[in-house]
């Protein structure tokens, strides 16, 4: 199976994407899709669709997932960061996949075991995970995390269904 993850952000879009074979993780890509913070709003969101759907177009992703976004103190900027979310979400269902959705806490407790653990550890923890991997950016580290959860999740589910599967026999 291969997993897009996204942390959405309206300057920075992280991606990540990895290999699940098992329980084995093997990392493909990573990266950022860049708007600038001159451009109008729409075009920051044109820009963001363009670049995440060449990266679904590259690399073929089966499935995706996508951090969900909290609310914080600035009002305006949580509505910011949720249109990049929605643009993350709308390219992913336009290519097909499904999309997962994880709480920032929910991807820092599976990947590192703790659900406040601070960005150096989750970057720590996905290198852990991924030997080898180069890391663009803190933003794609925390794609890769996403990815990794959903994987995690996924894998979890199909153990689930199997063995409904077998009680239901």
């Amino acid at each position: 199976m291969r997993v897009l993850g996204i942390d959405p952000g309206l300057r920075n879009m992280g991606w990540g994407v990895i290999d699940v074979s098992g329980t084995r993780l093997s990392h493909v890509a990573n990266g950022i899709c860049k708007s600038s913070t001159g451009d109008i709003l729409a075009e920051r969101l044109l820009l963001l669709h363009g670049q995440l759907a060449e990266v679904i177009e590259q690399y073929a992703p089966e499935t995706a997932a996508v951090e969900q976004t909290f609310v914080n103190k600035d009002g305006a900027g949580t509505l910011k960061l949720g249109q990049a979310r929605g643009i993350a979400m709308l390219v992913a269902a336009q290519a097909g996949l499904s999309v997962g959705e994880y709480a920032p806490n929910a991807v820092k407790k599976t990947v590192v075991g703790v659900g406040h653990a601070d960005k150096r550890q989750v970057d720590h923890m996905v290198r852990m995970q991924l030997p080898g991997v180069q890391i663009v950016g803190p933003d794609s580290a925390d794609a890769l995390a996403i990815a990794i959860c959903h994987a995690h999740h996924a894998q979890s589910q199909n153990h689930l269904d199997r063995a409904l599967a077998r009680a239901g026999a």
